[in-house]
């Protein structure tokens, strides 16, 4: 007699909901969950990833991979990952300006770039006061089509991101008018300027000092849009050391955070007075965060 058999289907701890690797600390941090969300690793195939970018109209994200000298592109409708530029003169930090055209800080190179529609290469700074900038770090395009990054020291310390080099200038912000590309320096006084973001209503500025004491500074930004003033500690990250971030539409801050203790692993999400929101643990320090999908 021939035996029946069954099928058993097991959903699995990584799928169970809620996911038990997203951390409520406060109530309110419940409003911004979708019950179904979880944590899921779409590529372990990177030594430091970093910059990651969302094209929606392609269904794709980008990010750096900094030591292997690539930008990788995951599909979201294959799965696929694969190279989309190679190499990328170890690219950091990417993001999209109005008009959806990449923008990426290049560490090898010292130079904040733009990829035209064509896949041609416009540099949009590579110096400040005819000296070379250090290793631009972060990016983010303001609605009047100004870029501004930080530029830190970490590429040319040596190697691993980069090639060594003496720094010519001094680790600081700085903002690339969109038409003239007129670069002006905003801050030069944060140890180790990093990830940056703007509010909502672009009315303030953000940006993370990694090197200790590690905080996120706030600016109000001038009108005009060409200076900031009233510097002020809105997060102490302490152990946390936070890296880039993103800014939500409620304004709540979602950083990159770790690398003290493994239980700070992943995303730090705080409101914008700087309240601890929430915890998305992740099993190993988190460099960037983007939104997209």
């Amino acid at each position: 007699k021939k035996q029946s058999s069954m099928s058993i289907i097991t959903q699995g701890d990584e799928f169970r909901y809620p996911d038990r690797n997203i951390k409520v600390i406060d109530p309110r941090f419940n409003e911004l969950l979708q019950f179904n969300a979880s944590v899921e690793c779409l590529d372990h195939s990177t030594r430091w990833s970093e910059g990651p970018v969302w094209f929606g109209d392609q269904r794709a994200l980008l990010w750096s991979d900094i030591p292997n000298n690539r930008l990788l592109r995951w599909d979201e409708e294959t799965g696929n990952v694969s190279i989309f530029r190679k190499p990328s003169n170890n690219s950091n930090g990417n993001t999209r300006d109005r008009q959806g055209r990449l923008v990426t800080c290049e560490h090898l190179t010292r130079r904040v770039t733009r990829t035209e529609y064509d896949g041609s290469i416009t540099v949009l700074a590579d110096s400040f006061e005819g000296k070379p900038l250090n290793s631009p770090n972060d990016v983010v395009v303001k609605s009047d089509d100004s870029i501004w990054f930080t530029d830190p020291t970490f590429g040319i310390g040596g190697y691993y991101e980069g090639e060594k080099a003496t720094s010519q200038v001094k680790p600081a912000v700085y903002r690339v008018d969109g038409k003239t590309r007129e670069i002006i320096k905003i801050v030069d006084e944060l140890n180790g300027p990093n990830g940056l973001a703007f509010s909502p209503d672009e009315s303030i500025l953000y940006v993370v000092e990694s090197i200790e004491p590690r905080r996120i500074y706030a600016f109000d930004v001038g009108i005009g849009g060409l200076s900031v003033s009233n510097k002020r500690i809105l997060i102490e990250a302490g152990n946390g050391h936070p890296d880039g971030f993103r800014v939500d539409i409620e304004g709540n801050l979602w950083c990159g955070w770790g690398q003290g203790n493994s239980s700070d692993d992943g995303v730090r999400v705080f409101t914008p007075k700087g309240e601890v929101l929430g915890h998305i643990s992740l099993p190993e320090r988190c460099a960037n965060v983007c939104f997209g999908g």
